[in-house]
Protein backbone atom coordinates (compact mmCIF):
# COMPACT_ATOMS: atom_id res chain seq x y z
CA UNK A 1 0.00 0.00 0.00
CA UNK A 2 3.02 2.08 0.62
CA UNK A 3 4.12 2.36 -3.14
CA UNK A 4 0.54 2.69 -4.31
CA UNK A 5 -0.20 5.76 -2.04
CA UNK A 6 3.49 6.99 -3.88
CA UNK A 7 2.28 6.21 -6.97
CA UNK A 8 -0.89 7.97 -6.96
CA UNK A 9 0.22 11.30 -4.97
CA UNK A 10 3.00 11.35 -7.62
CA UNK A 11 0.63 11.23 -10.66
CA UNK A 12 -1.87 13.28 -9.30
CA UNK A 13 1.14 15.98 -9.24
CA UNK A 14 2.01 15.22 -12.69
CA UNK A 15 -1.96 15.62 -13.75
CA UNK A 16 -2.21 18.86 -12.12
CA UNK A 17 0.92 20.11 -13.74
CA UNK A 18 -0.84 19.70 -17.18
CA UNK A 19 -4.66 20.87 -15.74
CA UNK A 20 -2.85 24.30 -14.46
CA UNK A 21 -1.22 24.59 -17.98
CA UNK A 22 -4.95 23.84 -19.70
CA UNK A 23 -6.02 25.94 -17.25
CA UNK A 24 -3.82 28.91 -18.36
CA UNK A 25 -4.60 28.32 -21.83
CA UNK A 26 -8.07 28.47 -21.26
CA UNK A 27 -7.85 31.83 -19.54
CA UNK A 28 -6.03 33.30 -22.61
CA UNK A 29 -8.56 31.98 -24.93
CA UNK A 30 -11.04 33.81 -22.71
CA UNK A 31 -9.15 37.35 -23.16
CA UNK A 32 -9.22 36.73 -26.92
CA UNK A 33 -12.43 35.49 -27.49
CA UNK A 34 -14.45 38.12 -29.24
CA UNK A 35 -18.04 36.15 -29.23
CA UNK A 36 -19.87 35.85 -26.20
CA UNK A 37 -21.27 32.52 -26.30
CA UNK A 38 -17.72 30.75 -27.13
CA UNK A 39 -16.95 33.00 -23.83
CA UNK A 40 -19.17 30.76 -22.26
CA UNK A 41 -18.08 27.79 -23.60
CA UNK A 42 -14.45 28.29 -22.57
CA UNK A 43 -15.61 29.13 -18.86
CA UNK A 44 -17.75 25.84 -18.46
CA UNK A 45 -14.49 24.35 -19.88
CA UNK A 46 -12.51 25.65 -17.20
CA UNK A 47 -15.13 24.59 -14.51
CA UNK A 48 -14.44 21.12 -15.87
CA UNK A 49 -10.73 21.55 -15.46
CA UNK A 50 -11.16 22.87 -11.77
CA UNK A 51 -13.06 20.03 -10.97
CA UNK A 52 -10.96 17.50 -12.11
CA UNK A 53 -7.97 18.95 -9.97
CA UNK A 54 -10.36 18.66 -6.78
CA UNK A 55 -11.49 15.42 -7.50
CA UNK A 56 -7.65 14.96 -7.56
CA UNK A 57 -6.91 16.90 -4.42
CA UNK A 58 -9.82 14.64 -2.56
CA UNK A 59 -7.82 11.28 -3.75
CA UNK A 60 -4.66 12.12 -2.71
CA UNK A 61 -6.35 13.39 0.97
CA UNK A 62 -7.98 10.08 0.86
CA UNK A 63 -4.95 8.12 0.78
CA UNK A 64 -2.68 10.06 3.03
CA UNK A 65 -1.73 9.50 7.18
CA UNK A 66 -4.27 11.48 8.86
CA UNK A 67 -2.47 14.08 10.54
CA UNK A 68 -4.65 15.59 13.56
CA UNK A 69 -5.29 19.45 14.99
CA UNK A 70 -6.92 18.08 18.45
CA UNK A 71 -8.62 20.08 20.61
CA UNK A 72 -11.50 19.27 23.77
CA UNK A 73 -15.20 19.20 22.26
CA UNK A 74 -18.38 18.01 24.24
CA UNK A 75 -19.38 14.83 23.03
CA UNK A 76 -23.03 16.26 22.68
CA UNK A 77 -21.76 19.12 21.05
CA UNK A 78 -20.08 16.72 18.51
CA UNK A 79 -23.44 14.82 17.70
CA UNK A 80 -24.98 18.07 16.95
CA UNK A 81 -22.46 18.94 14.32
CA UNK A 82 -22.40 15.66 13.05
CA UNK A 83 -26.25 16.16 12.66
CA UNK A 84 -25.87 19.72 11.16
CA UNK A 85 -23.35 18.44 9.13
CA UNK A 86 -25.56 15.36 8.00
CA UNK A 87 -28.38 17.71 7.11
CA UNK A 88 -26.18 19.59 4.78
CA UNK A 89 -24.35 16.97 2.99
CA UNK A 90 -27.77 14.56 2.55
CA UNK A 91 -30.84 17.12 3.09
CA UNK A 92 -33.17 14.57 1.46
CA UNK A 93 -31.87 11.29 3.61
CA UNK A 94 -30.74 12.87 6.91
CA UNK A 95 -34.02 13.15 7.95
CA UNK A 96 -35.10 9.87 7.67
CA UNK A 97 -32.00 8.60 10.43
CA UNK A 98 -33.56 7.85 13.57
CA UNK A 99 -30.90 8.96 16.25
CA UNK A 100 -30.60 7.73 20.29
CA UNK A 101 -28.45 10.24 21.31
CA UNK A 102 -27.35 10.45 24.94
CA UNK A 103 -23.96 11.61 25.14
CA UNK A 104 -24.05 13.13 28.78
CA UNK A 105 -21.71 15.73 29.67
CA UNK A 106 -18.64 14.11 28.68
CA UNK A 107 -15.48 15.81 26.59
CA UNK A 108 -13.59 14.16 23.38
CA UNK A 109 -10.29 15.31 22.31
CA UNK A 110 -10.35 15.19 18.42
CA UNK A 111 -9.88 16.88 15.47
CA UNK A 112 -13.23 17.40 14.41
CA UNK A 113 -12.46 18.63 10.76
CA UNK A 114 -11.37 15.41 10.20
CA UNK A 115 -13.90 13.56 12.27
CA UNK A 116 -16.57 14.48 11.48
CA UNK A 117 -16.64 14.10 7.83
CA UNK A 118 -15.34 10.90 8.25
CA UNK A 119 -18.18 9.95 10.06
CA UNK A 120 -20.70 11.28 7.57
CA UNK A 121 -18.96 9.00 5.42
CA UNK A 122 -20.38 5.77 6.86
CA UNK A 123 -24.35 7.41 6.66
CA UNK A 124 -22.85 7.93 2.94
CA UNK A 125 -22.17 4.45 3.00
CA UNK A 126 -25.65 3.44 4.05
CA UNK A 127 -27.77 5.52 1.92
CA UNK A 128 -25.71 4.58 -1.22
CA UNK A 129 -25.07 0.64 -0.97
CA UNK A 130 -27.02 -2.32 -0.83
CA UNK A 131 -30.01 -0.39 1.53
CA UNK A 132 -32.89 -2.33 2.14
CA UNK A 133 -36.28 -1.01 3.32
CA UNK A 134 -35.70 0.12 7.25
CA UNK A 135 -34.95 2.77 9.17
CA UNK A 136 -30.84 4.11 9.92
CA UNK A 137 -30.39 4.13 13.67
CA UNK A 138 -27.22 6.26 15.09
CA UNK A 139 -27.01 5.93 18.80
CA UNK A 140 -23.82 7.24 20.76
CA UNK A 141 -23.56 7.06 24.86
CA UNK A 142 -20.71 6.92 27.31
CA UNK A 143 -19.55 4.34 29.28
CA UNK A 144 -16.97 2.33 30.95
CA UNK A 145 -14.77 5.96 30.16
CA UNK A 146 -15.82 5.72 26.72
CA UNK A 147 -17.38 7.50 24.08
CA UNK A 148 -19.06 4.88 21.55
CA UNK A 149 -21.27 5.92 18.19
CA UNK A 150 -22.82 2.83 16.62
CA UNK A 151 -24.67 3.24 13.36
CA UNK A 152 -27.16 0.27 12.00
CA UNK A 153 -28.44 -0.03 8.75
CA UNK A 154 -30.69 -2.71 7.29
CA UNK A 155 -29.54 -5.30 5.22
CA UNK A 156 -30.92 -7.88 4.28
CA UNK A 157 -28.85 -10.21 1.58
CA UNK A 158 -25.37 -8.87 3.38
CA UNK A 159 -22.91 -11.53 2.45
CA UNK A 160 -19.57 -9.74 2.56
CA UNK A 161 -17.10 -10.44 5.66
CA UNK A 162 -16.61 -8.19 8.16
CA UNK A 163 -13.51 -9.51 9.05
CA UNK A 164 -11.24 -6.73 7.42
CA UNK A 165 -14.07 -4.24 7.47
CA UNK A 166 -12.17 -0.93 6.37
CA UNK A 167 -8.91 -2.63 5.87
CA UNK A 168 -9.14 -2.95 2.17
CA UNK A 169 -8.82 0.21 -0.14
CA UNK A 170 -9.66 -0.05 -3.72
CA UNK A 171 -11.75 -3.20 -4.06
CA UNK A 172 -15.16 -1.84 -4.27
CA UNK A 173 -14.77 0.68 -7.58
CA UNK A 174 -17.25 2.52 -9.24
CA UNK A 175 -17.76 5.90 -11.44
CA UNK A 176 -16.42 8.68 -9.11
CA UNK A 177 -15.71 6.22 -5.89
CA UNK A 178 -12.40 4.24 -5.15
CA UNK A 179 -13.24 2.13 -2.11
CA UNK A 180 -11.02 5.12 -0.57
CA UNK A 181 -13.91 6.20 2.14
CA UNK A 182 -14.68 3.57 4.74
CA UNK A 183 -10.46 3.04 4.53
CA UNK A 184 -9.88 6.78 5.45
CA UNK A 185 -12.50 6.57 8.23
CA UNK A 186 -10.91 3.83 10.10
CA UNK A 187 -7.31 5.33 9.52
CA UNK A 188 -9.09 8.92 10.97
CA UNK A 189 -10.99 7.10 14.25
CA UNK A 190 -7.66 4.49 14.99
CA UNK A 191 -5.53 7.76 14.91
CA UNK A 192 -7.63 9.51 17.28
CA UNK A 193 -7.16 6.35 19.45
CA UNK A 194 -10.14 4.63 18.51
CA UNK A 195 -11.72 1.69 17.42
CA UNK A 196 -13.35 0.67 14.53
CA UNK A 197 -15.56 -2.77 14.05
CA UNK A 198 -18.40 -4.00 12.19
CA UNK A 199 -20.65 -7.24 12.33
CA UNK A 200 -23.70 -8.48 10.38
CA UNK A 201 -26.84 -8.89 12.48
CA UNK A 202 -28.55 -11.61 11.31
CA UNK A 203 -31.76 -11.22 13.92
CA UNK A 204 -32.04 -8.00 12.89
CA UNK A 205 -30.94 -8.04 9.29
CA UNK A 206 -28.48 -5.03 10.03
CA UNK A 207 -25.11 -4.11 9.19
CA UNK A 208 -23.97 -2.64 12.74
CA UNK A 209 -20.93 -0.43 12.95
CA UNK A 210 -19.15 0.82 15.96
CA UNK A 211 -16.98 3.34 16.84
CA UNK A 212 -15.20 4.05 20.31
CA UNK A 213 -12.98 6.72 21.63
CA UNK A 214 -11.48 7.56 24.71
CA UNK A 215 -12.93 10.57 26.80
CA UNK A 216 -10.59 13.37 27.74
CA UNK A 217 -7.84 12.80 30.51
CA UNK A 218 -10.05 14.66 33.09
CA UNK A 219 -12.83 12.81 32.01
CA UNK A 220 -12.19 9.01 32.19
Amino acid sequence: MPEVVKFVRQLAHDLRNHLNAAELQSAYLTEIAENNELREEIKRLRGMIAQVGVNLQELTAALAQPRLTEMPYAAKDFIEDLQDKLATDYPEESPKVKWNAAPGDATLNIDPQLLLPALVELFANAFRHERADGVITATARTENGRFTFTLSEPKRDFQHSTERWGREPLRALGQGHYGLGLHRTRAIVEAHGGEFSAHHDKDTSSLVTTLTFPLEASDA
